[in-house]
């Protein structure tokens, strides 16, 4: 009551001048600011270098190995199959001749490697050095380097390598600005339109999430000009989905809540004041704990983890910017009309919330701890599939939903040369251990060949080129260079040549890289699960004044993931044909889904606390779940939609962070927080809410002893 008089007493000219005011500032920002989101691509990399380990030994050898070369470079690997029943002498001496033809012109950036031919005798490959700085002009010199090779008579051309990947990379993210926000902005459009049935609305909350993306690329596009921050396809892609998912849950709890406030209060600016004074609280706690566990991300040892955290956090606080001032602007000027054609009239204050949300409600209350012990069955039966999730690593050939063409050229390359071809580990030793450290790398088993970087900057044979007193030795491997046994044989390798005294050997390359990306993105599950799960953990404690209800809540969004967790291995594995996901993938995944996951419990439980102290915890519980019931629903749908739409991008990588975020937010709304949270809380009573006043008696209202709720309807 203090409060509706407080706001009753505000200056007229306060309640029309503020929201127009604010209205204002936004289309100047969304004006000034809005083209930015489509030209974040100007100051994003996809330069693979950049995921590499800061600490480890593969990361060491990338500076060591610079000084045996002229000057950098990634290699780009042509391989031609005959038509015929063998390579001749003469289509052999055609492809060295096509590759030298290639020396001096724009982007190559050393004399390329003569054509060797394979030892079945059906293909020929050669290496072509590239400049590593050519950005958008890669694919202009790689389709020359394509001509020249299809000189060659009776054969087929493929390009393979690092820098045939990265090409293919640059395409499946050309046009990501554009193509994913509209898939997105579409799909949710979609959604608030069969939800709300209102016209507006939804287009007033879309107008706040574009305008938060505006504001949110603007601030990176600027950090990332000046090397602050930085971006990559992946961060690019993911700050939009999050920004418009996080945005709309927001503008959803805020705009529900205007509503109610409207029904009971009537005047508009009174509404808007009050409902976000009392959402305030729960979407400021909301974007804490997602923005603070993205910037846990700072703790982990990848550069393009490292990446997100920092980025995504800007991306929260503008999305919390725009749903706590634009969206209510907006709603104070157009007050009921924002709702037409179902516009809120002062019945509606009476009413208990949805029939559905009533009845799943009075379904708890008959039978609250067999709701919450048959839904955790289920998440635990889920659960105990996690551990067939791998997480060693994507294959080459797996990196692309679609047919990529380096990954066509890089299985033809494995058919015919060893797996390793191309791609081999990479040693740096002294000079003057260098025999020694080679006779044990040919001693390993699973090694094809070792040679040394000679005088003209190519591998093979002759004097090894001295730098510095150190020698390169190039380790071909019998294995493909993406498998595991590829990284065992790089485990061995290591064992061996670390064993020669005094050599100060340090072991590279493709595949070592890959083994110890994966070994440290086991060390940053290690480090930031804990970290995360603390930082949620004290910010409800701080929001609900309690210890055993966050505790309760962190464990069922902990049981969540891992049950997401064991479907995804299911479904990737049986029915998308993913042998493995990336090393990075499960720490996405948990960060995302467990701090997006604890909203709509902080959603929830903010109301349950807040209806406790009038009618106790059982009813505080009822009433709590069937008014922020649809809202919360919505938004989780809209969430997994937003998420959904990474798909478009055909990257095994963002497809799998795509569903396993997508099916646990689905899971968490319509399981874990309409199901079993609420029916936990029941059954335990008051004394959930430990050490805060609600769990004492002597203020808190006896749950037995309030009103059920029916399952009626409105």
């Amino acid at each position: 009551m203090t409060e509706g008089l407080a706001l009753k007493n505000a200056p007229h000219w306060a309640r029309r001048i503020v929201p127009l005011a604010l209205l204002f500032v936004w289309l100047g920002i969304g004006g000034t600011l809005g083209p930015y989101a489509g030209k974040l691509g100007e100051v994003a990399t996809n330069d693979q270098a950049a995921f590499l380990p800061r600490s480890a030994e593969s990361t060491q050898v990338v500076e060591a190995r610079k000084a045996f070369e002229s000057s950098s470079s990634i290699p780009a690997i042509i391989v031609w199959t005959t038509d015929g029943p063998r390579v001749t002498a003469e289509q052999q001496r055609a492809a060295t001749q096509a590759v030298d033809d290639l020396a001096g012109r724009r982007g190559i950036a050393a004399p390329p490697s003569p054509a060797v031919v394979s030892d079945d005798g059906l293909a020929v490959q050669a290496v072509v050095p590239l400049a590593p700085d050519l950005g958008e002009e890669l694919p202009a010199v790689l389709e020359e380097v394509r001509q020249a090779a299809q000189r060659v008579p009776g054969t087929s051309v493929g390009i393979a390598g690092p820098a045939a990947t990265q090409a293919d990379l640059s395409d499946a993210f050309a046009g990501i600005d554009g193509l994913l926000v509209g898939v997105a902005l579409g799909a949710v459009l979609l959604i608030l339109l069969l939800v709300y049935r209102s016209a507006l609305l939804p287009l007033v909350i879309i107008i706040s999430a574009v305008f938060a993306l505006g504001l949110a690329c603007a601030v990176v596009y600027a950090l990332a000009a000046r090397g602050a921050v930085r971006v990559d396809g992946q961060v690019q892609g993911i700050l939009s989905i999050l920004v418009i998912g996080a945005s709309t849950d927001y503008a959803l709890l805020v705009a529900a809540r205007f509503r109610e406030e409207l029904a009971v209060r009537g005047d508009r600016a009174d509404a808007a004041l009050a409902a976000v004074r009392r959402s305030a609280g729960a979407v400021t706690a909301s974007a804490a704990t997602v923005a603070l566990g993205l910037l846990a991300l700072l703790a982990s040892d990848l550069t393009n983890n490292r990446a997100l955290g920092p980025v995504g956090a800007i991306g929260i606080v503008c999305a919390v910017l725009s749903s706590l001032t634009f969206l209510p602007a907006v709603l104070v000027l157009l007050g009921r009309t924002a709702y037409w054609p179902a516009v809120p009239g002062p019945a509606d204050a009476a009413a208990e919330g949805h029939r559905v949300w009533r009845r799943v409600a009075a379904l708890i209350d008959r039978s609250p701890r067999r709701v919450w012990i048959s839904t955790s069955v289920l998440l635990v039966v889920l659960a105990g599939f996690s551990p067939a999730l791998s997480s060693k690593g994507v294959p080459l050939d797996e990196i692309f939903v679609n047919d990529a063409p380096s990954v066509g050229a890089q299985q033809t390359l494995a058919r015919h040369f060893p797996g390793g071809s191309g791609n081999p580990a990479v040693v740096i030793v002294n000079a003057d251990r260098a025999a020694e450290v080679r006779a044990a790398a040919e001693g390993t088993d699973g090694v094809a060949a070792v040679v040394p970087v000679t005088a003209g900057g190519q591998p093979g044979a002759g004097a090894p080129l001295v730098v510095d007193g150190r020698v390169r030795l190039d380790a071909t491997l019998d294995a493909a260079a993406d498998s595991d046994a590829a990284k065992g044989t790089v485990q061995r390798l290591r064992e061996r040549v670390h064993a020669v005294p005094g050599a100060d050997t340090l072991v590279g390359g493709y595949t070592a890289q890959q083994f110890d990306t994966q070994q440290t993105s086991a060390r940053d599950r290690t480090v930031i699960v804990p970290i995360v799960l603390a930082i949620i953990l004290l910010i409800l404690i701080a929001l609900l004044r309690s210890v055993l209800v966050p505790v309760l809540l962190v464990a069922t969004v902990a049981l969540n993931f891992l049950a997401t967790l064991g479907v995804s291995a299911l479904v990737f594995e049986n029915l998308l044909g993913f042998s493995g996901t990336d090393a990075s993938v499960p720490l996405y995944g948990f960060v995302f889904l467990v701090a997006l996951g604890v909203d709509y419990n902080i959603f929830l439980m903010s109301r349950v606390r807040e209806e406790s102290f009038i009618a106790g915890t059982r009813e505080g519980v009822l009433r709590g779940l069937v008014t922020t019931g649809g809202v919360i629903t919505s938004a989780g749908v809209v969430l997994a939609a937003t998420f959904a739409a990474l798909m478009v991008i055909p990257l095994a990588f963002l497809v799998q962070i795509a569903f396993i975020v997508a099916f646990g937010v689905l899971l968490d709304t319509l399981v874990v927080r309409s199901l079993l949270v609420p029916a936990l809380i029941i059954d335990i009573g008051p004394r959930a809410w430990w050490p805060s006043s609600l769990a004492r008696p002597a203020t808190a209202a006896d749950a037995d002893s309030a009103p059920a709720l029916n399952d009626g309807g409105p």
